[in-house]
């Protein structure tokens, strides 16, 4: 198979600019060095022009197919609701275009599994925004693992807690992330790909999974209750917890080590280091945009110039999970 020569500029299309591209993504990709948006889509014509309008967008499309093919853009971020993520990324593959694809990489392992296949046999790069990986909070909490700060890691234990309206949830014109068939599945899916990809990032390979998923007080009737445990190939061995109908506000994960102990929020800016009695904090700052690291990653991959920031086969671990904390 020939090999696709590299890019030289990104020049960005975006599918589906809605609420999570105003300010986490969208702005970003005109920070970045040889990298720019030209374009956007949005099925609401008027809320697509809008948005062009506003961040100073050239084109504007009510027709994926539309940017797909336009032959200035060469690059394609899609930024829908779950639902929409294989087909668009398919299509974009097909258009010999590379993709960078939100979390949650699609609605379960085997749509991922298909993504995969399909950059593959098109030869087209595909990266995940599993945009975390990038963020300078969690480098520094893998490079403390790196240097084996807390000696050899022996457990993880996760809790996410929130009541049934949180603020971590990014707002939308409709409640689209209550809707399985469109989310993949509540509110856990929507934030434990946050969480378990970086413990795929950490951890390496998983090599058993296993959980519980049910409806405790959900009215939409979607799980909202998911514990989760994995044993991963280096013999880490991870508990994790997920509930969205308590009144208690809980975001924390303990990294355990023989020596110490690494403790930071998912949605925070502070690890705290434990060791011998002493604790030592590191603060992070607000980032304006929160994947701009990530983007940047992604922008130096598809120019030829860096490796893949979170490869398909990565998102596709995460989605296995997923599938096997809710026995999809």
């Amino acid at each position: 198979m020939l090999e696709r020569k590299d890019i030289e500029e990104v020049k960005w299309g975006i599918i589906g600019c809605g609420d999570v591209t105003e300010k986490k993504s969208g702005p970003a990709f005109n920070k970045i060095a040889n990298s720019s948006l030209i374009a956007v889509m949005r099925r609401d014509a008027a809320k697509a022009k809008d948005y062009a309008m506003r961040h100073g967008v050239r084109k504007w499309y009510d027709d994926a197919n539309q940017l797909i093919d336009d032959p200035e853009v060469n690059a394609i971020y899609i930024a829908t609701p779950p639902l929409q993520h294989e087909d668009y990324t398919l299509r974009a593959l097909a258009a010999g275009k590379p993709v960078y694809v939100e979390k949650p990489m699609t609605l379960n392992a085997a749509s991922g599994i298909r993504m995969r296949d399909a950059a593959e046999k098109y030869n087209v790069k595909l990266s995940v925004a599993h945009y975390r990986r990038a963020q300078p909070m969690f480098l520094k909490v893998k490079s403390l693992l790196d240097a084996r700060a807390i000696g050899a890691v022996k457990v993880v234990q996760l809790q996410m807690l929130q009541p049934e309206s949180s603020d971590l949830i990014a707002g939308s014109d409709t409640n689209w992330r209550l809707d399985p068939a469109i989310s993949g599945g509540g509110l856990f899916h929507d934030l434990a790909p946050h969480q378990l990809d970086l413990m795929i990032h950490f951890f390496g390979e998983a090599v058993k999974s296993s959980g519980i998923s049910l409806n405790q007080s959900n009215p939409y009737g979607v799980d909202d209750l998911v514990t989760g445990h994995i044993l991963f190939k280096s013999g880490v061995v991870f508990n994790g917890t997920w509930c969205f109908s308590v009144a208690e506000r809980l975001d924390i994960c303990e990294i355990i080590g023989n020596e110490g102990k690494i403790s930071f929020p998912m949605f925070g800016n502070k690890i705290t280091l434990s060791k011998n009695g002493d604790e030592e904090e590191f603060i992070f700052d607000a980032l304006p945009h929160v994947q701009q690291p990530m983007i940047e990653e992604v922008v130096k991959y598809f120019l030829g110039k860096a490796n893949n920031p979170c490869t398909a086969d990565q998102a596709v671990q995460s989605m296995q999970l997923m599938d096997s904390f809710t026995k999809k």
